[in-house]
């Protein structure tokens, strides 16, 4: 006689884990150097920069094994997928021990929004790292960049927040973005 089988249910979640070695790093696909001097400068066009912070957790400890990722436009507004050739807009880090990432890519242009309006140059963000369930996703805006003041999605983020998605250039011209997961000074997640 067979033993009864039980019912199959959900599956239940399972965190990110720190396994990122083999096929979701920079060594796999995509990198943190989106634009450098192996990028001809004639076939991607823009202001060359470069982003890093640190990720913390709620505590204010590093995270020494997330992984960020970026998705952003060329220069002129474009994605990839829109006929830009030589820049695909997308790059993956991998957090040193410190909790360090940084991307070196251009500075991208602004984008469609809705209704007609436009959308302040930025970065999209995903952070995997162990303990987050779904990515978490956020914007990096440019602290010196003027169309901020009329994107519509940084609308949306109460003043008092807003600054959580803004990089502050730092005294060799890098622009700095830390990522704080939980806690004081949490960084503003979009729900996705």
């Amino acid at each position: 006689m067979t033993e009864p089988k039980a019912p199959l249910g959900l599956t239940p979640s399972q965190t990110v884990g720190p396994f990122f070695a083999y096929a979701l790093t920079p060594r796999a696909y995509g990198g943190a150097e989106l634009a450098n001097e192996q990028v001809a400068t004639d076939a991607v066009a823009g202001e060359r920069i470069s982003v890093r912070g640190h990720v913390y957790d709620g505590d204010g400890a590093p995270v020494g094994d997330a992984m960020i990722e970026i998705w952003q436009a060329d220069a002129e507004g474009r994605f990839h997928a829109q006929g830009n050739v030589g820049f695909t807009g997308f790059g993956r880090a991998e957090t040193t021990a410190e909790g360090g990432y940084h991307f070196d890519t251009i500075r991208p242009g602004a984008l469609p929004g809705p209704n007609g309006t436009s959308q302040a140059p930025h970065l999209t963000v995903s952070v995997f790292a162990r303990g987050v369930l779904v990515r978490l996703a956020t914007r990096i805006y440019f602290s010196d960049e003027p169309a901020n003041e009329a994107d519509p999605v940084l609308a949306l983020v109460p003043a008092g927040r807003r600054g959580t998605l803004i990089a502050q250039r730092g005294p060799d011209g890098a622009f700095i973005f830390d990522i704080r997961l939980q806690g004081e000074g949490e960084t503003v997640f979009f729900d996705v």
